[in-house]
This record gives C-alpha cells, structure tokens and sequence, in this order.
C-alpha cells in the first residue's frame, strides 16, 4: 500500500500543480475561441444557428427600437471583441464585463419565448434551449477567469493554517 500511495503522489503532485498552474490559461483561451468564433459567424447573415433567436431577443428588450439587420452586427461585434480579449489577455475587467451583460441577454429567451426553448416547461429544452442553457458553463469559466483578474491563481495544495 506504501508503495502504491508513493507512486500516486510521485506523479500527482505535478499534474495537479501543473493543472492549477495551467487551467486558468486555458479556460480563458478556449472561451476567447468560442465568444471569437461564434461572434464572427453572426457578421455573415444566415450562418449562425442562434442568429433568429438573437435578433428576435434583442427586438423584444430594445421594444423594436433596435432592428434585426443592426442587432446582429452589434452582438457579432460585441461578442467578437470578448473573444479577442479573452484570447489576447488584454483589458479583461472589461471583457469579463461585456460577458456578463451578453449572457444577461442571452439566457433572457428563456423567459421571453418558453414555447420556443422548451419542448415542456421547464423541464425538457429544445434544441434552442439547450444551446441556452449550456450558457450557464460559460458564466461559470467567466467567474473562474474574473476571480483571478487581480493576479490570484488556482493552488493545487492547501493552504496550512498558521496560527
């Protein structure tokens, strides 16, 4: 048994301590890729899968002041620019800021078109739902990257206590 607990910590300890080194990084990179990639596929009219629910969503909180054509071009920018700022680590607060306020409005369908996000209230999603609901990892990743904003980083070894 000895052994076996030596072995496992020989090669524990530094994957886990590369994982915390790393897993921050690598959220923050791979959620740049998603906001990038989705955000640029809204630029092209009828490519994007969320592009009808998008508009649609975005006319009903604007009380059709904001018309479909500009409502897309606008979140295909704005999500764009999280991308790119996630990717580049650069003005990240803010970033993280634009995230939040787009899934605001991303998880609003929701509640403003339930026979259209879900197939039996609130308990079996559409296709469109899910794609929605799915949004909830990418507020957690957006958490987890805002936590560290301030220089703080995961740990892969508890802390001992001083006192």
């Amino acid at each position: 048994m000895k052994f076996q607990e030596e072995f496992y910590y020989k090669f524990d300890k530094p994957i886990t301590t590369w994982m915390a080194d790393n897993a921050i990084k690598y959220l923050r990179i791979s959620l740049g890729i998603i906001f990038f990639w989705f955000g640029f596929l809204k630029f092209f009219h009828g490519v994007s899968s969320a592009e009808a629910i998008a508009t649609k969503t975005i006319s009903v909180m604007t009380f059709g002041f904001v018309q479909p054509s500009v409502s897309i071009i606008i979140l295909a920018v704005w999500e764009t620019l999280i991308g790119l700022g996630l990717l580049f680590n650069v003005f990240l607060r803010e970033t993280l800021f634009l995230l939040f306020l787009q899934m605001i409005g991303t998880i609003t369908p929701l509640f403003f078109f339930p026979a259209e996000t879900f197939k039996m209230f609130p308990f079996v999603p559409t296709l469109e739902g899910q794609y929605i609901i799915k949004n909830l990892i990418l507020i957690s990743a957006g958490l987890a990257i805002g936590a560290t904003v301030r220089g703080g980083k995961i740990i892969s070894e508890p802390q001992k206590n001083k006192s």
